[in-house]
């Protein structure tokens, strides 16, 4: 498939590509709803320990590794693009911010409303939102508030494309002039959180393993977070053009540039990750014949790969190319976060952690409705870029 430059005298509207709700793939997506809803009954009536794994040792299972650590990480598609098109000015990519932003709405919202799935005692949510329970001074206050607070951001910066879909382009004009306020606060917020969840390891300590354990996690997170939003926005173009049928030959140059970014950014990432290893005297730890040491080399391998990919692939923008680089780059990230909160943990007791098969099939249902979420937006709501127009 051949690039198609984009002419600057041309822009594309947003459509909703229609169609049927019912497939196979969303009826398998609401069995996967529905066996969730089954043992998330069971944990609500019978507690945590009906359902989970989790012990004295390990008090934070999947459920929390997926919901806050990586999910959002998933969900920072629109931060990614934001930072791109408005802070750094790069216009062009302006048609993928309303497709990028309606992937982080569902991923935020559905995140911060899973965390009542991972709390003991879920009735003491609304602690977060009384002042008089606040603790500034603690990290996890931090990442609780400013992820409370980004996912209003986000609703009111997709609330634009609801107006245009009720067709009050008045009222949608008049309120996307104050949306510059609420884009900076989604800049802000984004880079708070996402860099605090490393910041979360730190305080665990010595409990970390050496090859995670780094005063550059804050840091180390935040790039991170900048690859997979960058890397979902090419995840979900090239699934979107296979599943809903769409050409997307108009976007492919633009995908390329951003899998030049990611690769950048991944570059930089691992040049400060092993330089952090050689100046804190751990290269030991590289050639250990063990269960950390063995997921460290499939994390750098996974990272490595799109790299590249990105970098180094022909002259064409291909989506044979660019998805698997994409996938690359997320299982990477996921298998970092599962590995740094996780695997790297090591309890000074005698307790193990590996989830249970409700666990992994609760994690699955809520995937499940994010991704039924999208689809039924995208085929009601101007999301996706339609035809051209001058």
């Amino acid at each position: 498939m051949t690039d198609i430059p984009i002419r600057p005298s041309i822009r594309r509207r947003h459509e909703a590509i229609g169609g049927k709700l019912v497939s196979r793939l969303t009826i398998a997506l609401s069995l996967l709803v529905g066996i969730a809803l089954f043992f998330l009954y069971q944990r609500f009536v019978y507690g945590l320990g009906a359902v989970t794994n989790i012990n004295n040792g390990y008090p934070w299972g999947i459920w929390v590794v997926w919901d806050v650590i990586i999910a959002t990480g998933f969900a920072c598609g629109g931060y990614a693009m934001a930072l791109l098109v408005y802070i750094l000015n790069r216009g062009e990519f302006h048609p993928m911010i309303r497709s990028a932003l309606t992937a982080s709405v569902f991923g935020y919202s559905l995140g911060g409303l899973s965390v009542l799935i991972d709390l003991g005692r879920y009735w003491n949510f609304w602690h977060i939102l009384s002042p008089s329970y606040f603790n500034p001074g603690s990290v996890m206050f931090e990442v609780a508030a400013c992820i409370t607070l980004y996912i209003v951001v986000l609703w009111i910066e997709w609330f634009p494309t609801f107006l245009e879909w009720l067709g009050t382009r008045g009222i949608q004009k008049a309120f996307e002039r104050m949306l510059f306020v609420f884009i900076g606060l989604g800049v802000l917020l984004p880079s708070m959180h996402q860099s605090s969840l490393g910041s979360l390891l730190i305080a665990m300590g010595y409990q970390v393993h050496p090859l995670w354990q780094t005063p550059f996690l804050p840091i180390l997170f935040l790039m991170t977070a900048l690859c997979m939003g960058y890397a979902v926005v090419i995840f979900e173009a090239t699934l979107a053009a296979v599943g809903f049928a769409r050409d997307v030959r108009e976007e492919l140059p633009l995908l390329e540039k951003l899998g030049k970014v990611v690769a950048s950014v991944l570059l930089m990432f691992m040049v400060l990750r092993f330089a952090d290893i050689i100046d804190r005297g751990q290269t030991g730890r590289l050639t250990e014949g063990n269960l950390q040491t063995a997921m460290f080399w499939i994390e750098t391998v996974l990272f490595a790969f799109p790299i590249a990919a990105f970098s180094f692939g022909s002259g064409q923008s291909r989506m044979s190319r660019l998805f698997p680089a994409a996938a690359s780059m997320l299982a990477g990230a996921v298998l970092y976060r599962i590995d740094a909160f996780l695997v790297a943990y090591n309890s000074p007791t005698h307790w193990h952690y590996f989830p249970s098969a409700p666990e992994i099939l609760v994690t699955l249902g809520v995937i499940a409705i994010e991704v039924l979420a999208y689809i039924v937006f995208v085929k009601k709501f101007p999301i996706l870029p339609g035809h051209e127009y001058r």
